[in-house]
C-alpha cells in the first residue's frame, strides 16, 4: 500500500500570511486592475464554470483586494469575500465602489475551520478560490470544511498555477531548429521534480520585492483531497494563451510566447448527492 502523503505544510502558515500581509499593497498596485493571464485565462473560465445565476450566495476564498469578488457582484451573486490578510481586505473594501450591499468582505484564514463554519452552515450555492491554493501552506481544513458550508450539491472552482508546467522546479525553455528550410523557434518546459509536494520561495510577478511561499501539490493530490470530502469532478480546463496575444513583455521567455503549454489549471467540483447519484 503507497504510504499517504498529507497535502499540508503546517509549519509555514504564520509565515506565509506574514509574507502576504508584507506583499498586499505592492500585489494590488501591480496587478489589482488586471493582467493578461487574469483577464485572457483565469476569469474568463472561473466565471464560465460557476455559472453564476442572479441571487446565487458564493463564498469567495483568499479574495485578495476583491477583483473577482466584484465581478461576481456584478453578475448578481451575493458574495462573503474573505481573505487572511488584513492588508488585501482593507484595499478590497476601498476599491469597491458599486454593489455594496451585495460584498460583505470579512478578514478569515481559510486555515481555521471554526472561523470558516462562523460563516454559515449549508449558506452557499458556489465556493471559488481564484489562483490561491498555491499559495496556501494547508488546504485540507478549508476542503474539508467547505461541504458543510455548501448547499446540497453545490459547486466549488479553483484554480492554480499548473501543478506539471508552472511550479517551482519547471524550467521554461526555449529551442531554434530547422523546420524544411525555415529557422522556428519553439517553446516548452523541463520538468523534474512532479510527483511529491514541495515548499519553495518564488517570485509571481517581475519586480515582487520579496519572494513568497509556494506549495508544489500534484495534480493527483489536489484532486483526491476535494474527493476524500465527498466532492466529485465536474469540469476540468487548462487554459493556454491564444497565440494572437501580443508578447507582453520583452522577457524571452514570456508566458506569452507559450501557446501551447498550460498556464494555469481550473478545475470545478461538486458535492455527491446523498444517493450518488
Amino acid at each position: 500500500m503507497t504510504e499517504e502523503i498529507s497535502p499540508d505544510f503546517g509549519d509555514y502558515n504564520t509565515r506565509t500570511s506574514e509574507v502576504w500581509d508584507r506583499l498586499a499593497e505592492w500585489w494590488d498596485d501591480k496587478i489589482g486592475d488586471g493582467n493578461t493571464t487574469q483577464d485572457l485565462l483565469v476569469e474568463p473560465t472561473t466565471e464560465s464554470m460557476l455559472e453564476l445565476r442572479p441571487g446565487d450566495q458564493v463564498l469567495d476564498i483568499a479574495c485578495g483586494a476583491g477583483r473577482f469578488t466584484r465581478r461576481m457582484a456584478e453578475l448578481g451573486a451575493a458574495v462573503v469575500a474573505v481573505d487572511h490578510s488584513e492588508a488585501f481586505i482593507r484595499r478590497a473594501r476601498q476599491r469597491t465602489m458599486d454593489n455594496v450591499d451585495q460584498i460583505d468582505y470579512r478578514v478569515v484564514d481559510a486555515a481555521d475551520p471554526e472561523a470558516l463554519i462562523e460563516l454559515g452552515e449549508a449558506r452557499f450555492d458556489a465556493a471559488v478560490c481564484t489562483m490561491a491554493l498555491m499559495d496556501m501552506a494547508s488546504i485540507e481544513p478549508l476542503i474539508s470544511t467547505l461541504p458543510r458550508l455548501l448547499m446540497p450539491g453545490g459547486r466549488f472552482v479553483f484554480s492554480v498555477t499548473h501543478p506539471v508546467f508552472n511550479s517551482g522546479t519547471v524550467r521554461r525553455i526555449a529551442e531554434e531548429h530547422d523546420r524544411d528550410g525555415a529557422l522556428v523557434t519553439s517553446f516548452g518546459a523541463i520538468v523534474t521534480d512532479y510527483m511529491t509536494p514541495y515548499v519553495h520561495r518564488g517570485i509571481g510577478i517581475r519586480g515582487q520585492p520579496e519572494p513568497g511561499y509556494y506549495f508544489h501539490r500534484p495534480i493527483f493530490m489536489l484532486f483526491n483531497t476535494c474527493f476524500s470530502h465527498g466532492f466529485v469532478l465536474d469540469r476540468f480546463e487548462e487554459p493556454a494563451l491564444p497565440r494572437e496575444v501580443e508578447t507582453e513583455s520583452s522577457a524571452p521567455l514570456s508566458w506569452s510566447r507559450f501557446h501551447e503549454i498550460p498556464q494555469v489549471l481550473v478545475a470545478r467540483m461538486r458535492l455527491e448527492s446523498p444517493t450518488g447519484g
